[in-house]
């Protein structure tokens, strides 16, 4: 069965809102109904962020664009006006480990959710975001906590290389290694490897599904599920959210091109499937396993996700795919501060548990 599910008070002219549903098969079509700025929420996190003096991605250097305060700055100092602790959310471990990939040793944090114990767990090998040139595991760590409580799993959040000192496919390569070890013996680990997951925000939507391609031409093992946060998945500014979004903070549209001028080193790589999945020929996609794709409304990316989310239904993928009206780009991370990540992380999160056994697609 497929859970086609948008929630939705605004969406751009020319889509279309889907009620929120249990199947396609009984979806209702409902006129879109403009939103176009930021709730209350959202808006104080972004005020925190001009505060901060955060510029543009696309008007600095990859060297200043790594170092200038970010989103997770942005929601500390809410806080702080909120008068509220900016303590990380609890779990019961956190520790590096080191896995070997043929594009050299990466580090891998291991999440350990409030409560396991010792007992070996379903993992969720997480992709962070920065377009491949920019932030680190680290500062995605209010993500990786709150998916792993909040689905039980083991998160194994992926330190890969950083462009332009390490274009594409270095990270892919040493992402389907880490995927393709816990698929292996995630025992080692602590988890289970029969219940494997894969997930990631942004950039890292992008390594998400392309872990499945490749184990795919590749004839590895399969992850179980793709959980895909505001997924990049083509490299072309032509639909109607990036025309909307251009200047929109903390992603607009120029910054796009941008990433892509560091990570990609020639045409041939930025135009493959793995680069562009959204252009994937149909006998790629068909076979994937089921996803499911979380979307924000004032974000560059939203068009691309949404037709991805049908370009894989369209092929027989089971897809859970929902669209946070008012917020931007990486609020999935917020759940400090924005009601709508917390609800954003617990639909991801119910998409695994379905996927490790635990409900029905």
């Amino acid at each position: 069965m497929v859970f086609t599910s948008i929630m939705h008070r605004g969406m751009l002219s020319g889509f279309v809102a889907l009620a929120v549903v249990a199947s396609a098969a009984n979806a209702q079509i409902m006129p879109p109904m403009p939103m176009g700025k930021p709730d209350p929420q959202m808006k104080a996190v972004l005020q925190s962020l001009k505060e901060l003096g955060t510029k543009p991605i696309h008007t600095l250097d990859y060297k200043q664009a790594r170092v200038q305060p970010g989103p997770p700055d942005a929601v500390k100092r809410t806080l702080e006006k909120m008068g509220k602790p900016t303590t990380p959310e609890v779990v019961d471990s956190v520790r590096d480990v080191k896995v070997d990939t043929p594009k050299g040793a990466v580090t891998v944090r291991l999440y350990r959710p409030a409560g396991s114990g010792t007992k070996k767990l379903p993992v969720l090998v997480y992709f962070h975001g920065g377009g491949f040139v920019i932030a680190s595991v680290t500062a995605y760590d209010s993500s990786c906590r709150a998916l792993a409580n909040a689905s039980g799993a083991l998160v194994a959040a992926v330190g890969y290389s950083l462009a332009p000192e390490h274009k594409l496919p270095i990270a892919h390569e040493q992402c389907y290694a880490v995927t393709q070890a816990m698929l292996n013996g995630a025992e080692k680990y602590g988890g289970d490897s029969s219940k494997v997951a894969v997930g990631g925000e942004s950039a890292g939507g992008n390594l998400t599904v392309d872990m499945c391609l490749m184990a795919k031409m590749r004839g590895g093992k399969m992850p179980v599920y793709q959980l895909m946060v505001y997924p990049f998945v083509n490299g072309k500014t032509i639909y109607p959210s990036h025309k909307k979004f251009v200047k929109q903070a903390p992603l607009g549209t120029p910054d796009i091109p941008w990433f892509l001028k560091y990570a990609v080193p020639n045409k041939k790589v930025g135009n493959s499937a793995l680069g562009q999945p959204l252009y994937a020929p149909d006998s790629m996609l068909k076979g994937l396993p089921p996803a499911t794709i979380v979307a924000a409304e004032l974000d560059p990316l939203m068009s691309e996700g949404l037709m991805f989310a049908k370009k894989l239904e369209k092929n027989g993928v089971k897809v859970r795919y929902k669209l946070y009206p008012g917020v931007t780009h990486e609020f999935f991370g917020m759940g400090a501060v924005v009601d709508k990540a917390k609800d954003a992380v617990k639909f991801g999160a119910d998409g695994l548990k379905m996927s490790f056994g635990m409900g029905e697609m």
